[in-house]
Order: C-alpha cells, then sequence, then structure tokens
C-alpha cells in the first residue's frame, strides 16, 4: 500500500480526537474522509501532511515511516478549503511558487506553470492576480500549485466547501478526472456525502474519532455496517426487528449470522415501490417535487417512510397506496 496510518491517536486537552485510527491507500487511489463536524477528519489528514503531531501510531508513505518527518520533508501537495494564495503573486506566479523554493530553473517554472494552469482549465489566466479570479478559478490555481511539486500524495481539505452548489459540481468533477488522468493517490476531507459517492475509491466514514466503516462508495450505502452509516450517507428507513416481524417476514432470514434484535432493516428510499391503491394500507404523507425525482413521505403502520419517486409520478399527499420493498440492508443499532 501506498499509504498505511497504523493506530494513530490524539487527544486535545484531554478531549480523544482520534482512537487508534487506521486504514490503507492505494498507489492511485481516491480516499474520501466522510464524517461530520468534530471527527477527527481534519485532524487526521493534518497528522498525514505532518502539520499536527500523533500522539500514538504510525504513518508510513511508499513504505518509508514518516511519523516524525516535517511536513516540508515528505512531498506532499495541499489543498486548504480557504486557497491561501499569495495577493501580491500572479496565478502563474502562484503555481510556480513551490518550485522556485526548490531553485527549479526561471524557464522551466514558466513552462511547468503555464502547463499546469492549462491542467486546471486556466489556459491564459497565468498573469491575473487572486483578486481578479472568482473563487471556483483560485480553488483552480491552489490545486495547480499543490501539483507544481510532483507530490507522492494529494491531500484536500475541503477543497470546495466555499464554493456555490454549480461550481462545486462542476470541479469536483474536474478534481477526479485529473486525479486518474495524473494517477496520484489523493486524501480528501469533506462532510458532504455526494462529494464522497461521486468522487471516491474508498470512504473512511468517521464518528467521534474513531472510524465506523471503510470500503467502496456502494459498499457504504448499499451495505452500512451501523445505523449511523446508514443515516449520514445517504436517506434510509430503518425499520426495528420487531416490526419486520409482523409485517416483512420475508427479510428476517436476511440477516448475517449473530444480529440480535437490536438490529434494524435499511430501506434505501429508492427501494420501495409505491403504487395508487384504494384499499392500501399506507398513506401519502407529502410529496415533494424535485425535478426528476419526487420525495414522498408514508405513513404505514406506525411507521414513516421516505420514498423516492419518479418525477412525473401522479401521487397526492392524502391518497391510500400499497408498498412493496425490493431489498434492504441490516445494519446494527
Amino acid at each position: 500500500m501506498h499509504l498505511r496510518i497504523e493506530e494513530v491517536s490524539k487527544a486535545w486537552n484531554g478531549h480523544t480526537v482520534l482512537d487508534r485510527v487506521s486504514f490503507d491507500a492505494g498507489a492511485s487511489d481516491f480516499v474520501c474522509l466522510l464524517g461530520p463536524s468534530g471527527c477527527g477528519k481534519t485532524t487526521l489528514l493534518r497528522i498525514v501532511a505532518g502539520l499536527t503531531e500523533a500522539d500514538a501510531g504510525q504513518v508510513h508513505l511508499g513504505g518509508r515511516d514518516i511519523t516524525r518527518l516535517p511536513a516540508r520533508e515528505r512531498g506532499m501537495g495541499i489543498v486548504f478549503q480557504s486557497y491561501s494564495l499569495f495577493p501580491d503573486l500572479t496565478a502563474a506566479a502562484n503555481v510556480g511558487y513551490p518550485m522556485r523554493l526548490r531553485g527549479v530553473p526561471a524557464s522551466t517554472i514558466a513552462t511547468r506553470s503555464t502547463e499546469l494552469l492549462a491542467k486546471v482549465g486556466l489556459g491564459g489566466f497565468g498573469g491575473r492576480f487572486p483578486d481578479e479570479l472568482s473563487g471556483g478559478q483560485q480553488q483552480r490555481v491552489a490545486l495547480a500549485r499543490a501539483l507544481a511539486a510532483e507530490p507522492a500524495l494529494l491531500l484536500l481539505d475541503e477543497p470546495l466547501s466555499a464554493l456555490d452548489p454549480a461550481i462545486r459540481s462542476q470541479l469536483r468533477g474536474e478534481i477526479r478526472s485529473l486525479q486518474r488522468s495524473l494517477g496520484i493517490p489523493t486524501i480528501m476531507v469533506t462532510h458532504d456525502q455526494d462529494e464522497a459517492l461521486a468522487l471516491a475509491d474508498t470512504i473512511v466514514c468517521m464518528k467521534a474519532g474513531r472510524i465506523e466503516q471503510i470500503g467502496s462508495p456502494r459498499d457504504l450505502y448499499e451495505r452500512p455496517a451501523s445505523r449511523f452509516v446508514a443515516d449520514f450517507i445517504g436517506r434510509a428507513n430503518l425499520l426495528p426487528t420487531a416490526f419486520v416481524r409482523e409485517v416483512m417476514p420475508g427479510f428476517l432470514e436476511r440477516r448475517p449470522p449473530g444480529a440480535d434484535a437490536t438490529w434494524e432493516l435499511c430501506l434505501r428510499p429508492e427501494d420501495l415501490v409505491v403504487e395508487a391503491n384504494p384499499r392500501g394500507d399506507a398513506v401519502v404523507a407529502d410529496v415533494t417535487f424535485l425535478g426528476n425525482v419526487a420525495r414522498a413521505g408514508i405513513a404505514w403502520r406506525g411507521q414513516r417512510l421516505t420514498a423516492e419517486l419518479h418525477g412525473r409520478s401522479t401521487l397526492v399527499s392524502g391518497e391510500s397506496v400499497s408498498i412493496d420493498a425490493l431489498r434492504g440492508a441490516w445494519v446494527c443499532a
């Protein structure tokens, strides 16, 4: 594995921020550290970068122990949420700054800066200063600057969170495409589940300083290991075992070995088939139109479910419906 995190722990003022965190990342993987604010993901990224020292554990990069190595010697590119561009330098000079520190010849810096700006979609913008660029353009410059050092690992600390939704969606696609073309292993911190699902090869889902689950986006979405993961990644209808036993007994046999009464059945909104039925035992509570889809709240035998319908569905509030479930996953409560 290109990056190996082993039993990393960190506490601030007696409060545990990271509790024996371990995971691996391959030589071209895009890994998202996903979790709510305060779960420890940014602290973990800073420890990998060498900006914060771990209390315990080890960090290995390319088979080398870098746990105590200074940040400047780790060969990593870092992009922060705040861009951190030098306001008195042009875009090209900002990109060339890391190369200038390494003593790269000026002619090489000029050529390489132009190439990198073109790679991030800013060909012809090299002479502009940061205050002449939009937020999305500034973030592209920050990304190009991080790539200028030819990093062994690219670290992204919520780089898109300050951008508006349309630019964020466009830029995350560009980041993923660029990362794939360059083959640079990347670790990205985010609290945005859609961002993680769209970008990651592997998601490390964190809660209160610990890892709840590691896996591909599909693994975590379709087979969440806990109630927290089911709730945090996508929308989830969580049904207690007693309810399933009474109303949906066919799902009981799908419980994993050792699953006890505290486990719950997770049904994603798209797992539900909802059809108009005057004799149905469920009622549409509300419908929210979202364009190509509509999200319906369904009252069913004392449970409130969320179902995803086609945007052209004609179901309305108060209508009686029948419900069927196509699939589901058992999760530990």
